[in-house]
């Protein structure tokens, strides 16, 4: 019981990092997460809705998704991404109001923001996988994908995350006329993420513990 509680902490630490993160990035004004760059987009357009709070609705978006793309093999405990969406959510709030006073200005402060943000989102996403419990929404509907289209769930996400990218940037157009919310800190999220995670999962023995916990 005690490894199943640490494994579950564990967990949620991974999605507060993960939010921290994406924060990290965002506040850097050279565009946020590829996963986060729709809501973001949205609340630029519509200040009245969080940043959060339109993260957790496109979140559920990806879990009514999954369900109508698995059916049958959509299992109940998936149901429990519900409950790690409101807590990245909320986080996504909390962290950006805790952040409210960060502007930086200059573009190698900003350039650094992005950077550290995309290290910090790797770092989280490290430790969210480690416990082997549940996957995030952004997630589960690129494996919900993969497995109904039988493709490999690295070329899905690439994929994935390519569409929501051009989709923020159609938005932002329609929107501002320009690129607003979308811009280098997406596309260097989307093009060293992965790797900071490979990185990490090689070279951080901390995540080996986490592993471990799941194997036992």
């Amino acid at each position: 019981m005690s490894r199943q509680i640490e494994r579950l902490a564990w967990f949620a630490a991974g999605i507060l990092i993960n939010s921290f993160g994406i924060v990290l990035i965002t506040k850097g004004a050279l565009g946020t997460s590829q996963i986060s760059s729709i809501p973001y987009v949205l609340s630029l357009q519509m200040p009245s809705i969080s940043f959060g709070m339109f993260s957790f609705i496109m979140n559920m978006v990806y879990i009514v998704l999954q369900a109508l793309l698995l059916r049958r093999q959509f299992k109940p405990f998936q149901l429990l991404q519900i409950v790690v969406n409101v807590v990245f959510s909320a986080s996504i709030d909390v962290f950006m109001a805790m952040l409210s006073f960060y502007a930086p200005q200059q573009l190698f402060t900003r350039v650094l923001s992005a950077i550290a943000g995309c290290i910090v989102l790797a770092f989280g996403i490290s430790v969210e996988v480690a416990p082997d419990l549940i996957m995030v929404p952004g997630e589960g509907i690129v494996a919900a994908i993969s497995k109904v289209s039988g493709r490999r769930f690295g070329s899905v996400k690439v994929a994935f995350d390519v569409t929501l990218i051009l989709i923020a940037a159609a938005l932002s157009w329609v929107f501002f006329g320009d690129l607003v919310g979308v811009g280098v800190g997406t596309l260097l999220s989307a093009v060293s993420v992965g790797q900071f995670v490979n990185l990490i999962n090689r070279h951080v023995p901390l995540l080996q513990h986490i592993r471990a916990l799941a194997e036992e």
